[in-house]
């Protein structure tokens, strides 16, 4: 069961991987692409990183056991307006567990968190500006009579600009209707930007889902292959 799993990931990834490679292709974007709006950190960035810190946030550390939640891969590419890809930008997602709850301290419910759920992930970009994590579908987080649609928190850090923070949302999901923070964003394509498709991967076997989330960032990358 386990290899089958790996496979199927494998397998996923490169497919994400190929997409990627043609959305390199110089004049793919005729354009300006509409850049991804900014969005509120929040209060619940962790204030105590994990140690795992990996970009695959179902297994903490050494553990054979997984986080409860819909497994999702949820990919996509930091690219500037034209569609040029962002080299060694840091990607951080932060999210609430299948329970609703941050691993940040302060998070109510610290009694429900999934010990499992690593809750917080990194990744560098490379030459493609591709980032991928392995996370769970987010849920809604309703702590007491606030309550928040499912989304998760994006920060992307690039050398020599301000880091950027946003959220990205599920796609058509009931709550997102009643939402303020995702409501705060005009209607149209700067909210469109922000929901994200959970599809399920027909080659999976344990029902896991990709989601892509590309990052339009208004800057001019600079040369970091040096």
């Amino acid at each position: 069961m386990a290899s089958s799993v790996r496979i199927q990931r494998r397998t996923f990834l490169e497919r994400v991987a190929l997409s990627a490679a043609f959305l390199t292709v110089p004049g793919a974007f005729a354009e300006a692409l509409t850049l991804t709006p900014r969005q509120t950190k929040g209060p619940f960035y962790p204030d105590h990183l994990p140690l795992d810190r990996d970009n695959d946030l179902i297994i903490l550390g050494d553990s054979t056991t997984p986080a409860v939640g819909e497994i999702s891969h949820l990919s996509g590419r930091v690219i500037d307006p034209k569609g040029n890809p962002v080299n060694k930008a840091v990607v951080e997602i932060w999210q609430v567990d299948n329970n609703g709850v941050y691993i940040h301290s302060g998070s109510p419910g610290q009694e429900r968190l999934d010990r499992h759920f690593q809750g917080f992930g990194r990744f560098e970009t490379g030459s493609t500006g591709e980032y991928r994590f392995r996370t769970i579908k987010p849920v809604p987080y309703a702590p007491g009579s606030f309550q928040r649609t499912p989304h998760i928190h994006v920060a992307v850090a690039v050398p020599g600009h301000e880091t950027f923070t946003t959220q990205c949302y599920v796609k058509g999901h009931p709550m997102n209707a009643r939402d303020g923070i995702l409501q705060s964003i005009p209607e149209g394509e700067s909210r469109d930007a922000v929901l994200v498709d959970f599809t399920p991967i027909p080659e999976s076997a344990t029902g896991e889902l990709a989601a892509q989330f590309n990052i339009v960032l208004g800057i001019t990358p600079r040369d970091n292959s040096r």
